[in-house]
């Protein structure tokens, strides 16, 4: 995208205000890669100056971490989770098109250092790829205490290789990992993952955000943000609302707060992924915004 196409930092910010006055509590930086984004944690620091007592969270591929994990924190950032397929060097170079797991991990660990706390790692579990690492997984969270979230194989990908087949299921992953480390379901709360804690007492926990086996739509409560100022109701929308417009035409808060519940009101009952009639929507994962 040309840089005239996305958001300023002051043009972020003031929709957080906006949306924070309508009842948002916690505000995650995702991507892409938000890292990429240049004086990320000014940004960071506009947006705690909205309110101090909102959350706010990042989710990253970690590459860059172990040098902004400090300042991050600084700015006011909050939690920090890793996206982390693979726990194979070479799995890695071939997922990522880098030779860079070492450094991903030592960005963990700064994070860490830096004070973040739970560190999350994200995990999409596909067959064929990883799911041979699943229990592997789980023997990370409970050596380090981090939590693993595996996240069912959804048809956001920008190769469109997505098949029905290649999704590993929440019961197959919670089965395959309780036949190694036993496991006890956590309370859920208003999450899309559910959580386990292992049965011994190990530190760490495992969950799954299981969107195509079991959608939970009707628990739903984020919407999305892209780059380019573009509200999702839905990470399957096929419609979106022009927040960048409103902002650029000279539209009031009132206005952009209309807009943003006319949006919302619009959201679909659920993506229909297992549907005959489900449509992809154009926007692959890497322009939504996990």
């Amino acid at each position: 995208m040309e840089p005239s196409e996305l958001l300023t930092f002051e043009e972020i910010t003031r929709l957080a205000g906006i949306f924070v006055a309508l009842g948002i509590r916690t505000i995650r930086l995702t991507g892409g890669e938000p890292t990429m984004r240049r004086e990320l944690p000014q940004l960071v620091s506009m947006l705690k100056a909205v309110d101090p007592s909102v959350e706010l969270a990042m989710t990253t591929n970690g590459f860059l971490l172990d040098q902004l994990a400090g300042p991050l924190a600084s700015a006011g950032l909050s939690r920090v989770n890793v996206s982390l397929d693979t726990l194979i060097e070479h799995r890695f170079e071939k997922i990522s098109r880098l030779n860079a797991l070492a450094r991903v991990i030592k960005g963990i660990q700064a994070a860490g250092a830096a004070g973040f706390s739970p560190i999350q790692i994200n995990c999409v579990v596909v067959r064929g790829t990883n799911n041979d690492e699943v229990a592997d997984f789980a023997g990370l969270a409970r050596q380090t205490g981090w939590q693993v979230r595996f996240i069912e194989f959804m048809p956001l990908d920008a190769q469109r290789s997505w098949d029905a087949s290649l999704v590993v299921s929440k019961k197959e992953i919670i089965d395959t990992i309780a036949k190694v480390f036993p496991l006890e379901a956590v309370e859920q709360g208003n999450h899309p993952a559910s959580v386990w804690r292992f049965a011994d007492g190990a530190p760490g926990s495992v969950g799954v955000i299981a969107s195509v086996s079991e959608p939970f739509c009707d628990k739903c409560n984020r919407v999305r943000l892209t780059s380019d100022g573009q509200l999702r109701a839905c990470l399957f929308a096929l419609k979106e609302t022009d927040l960048r417009a409103y902002l650029r035409n000279g539209a009031g808060d009132d206005e952009i707060a209309e807009a943003i519940r006319g949006g919302v009101w619009s959201k679909q009952a659920g993506h229909r992924i297992n549907k005959d009639d489900f449509v992809r929507p154009e926007r692959p994962m890497s322009m939504i915004g996990g």
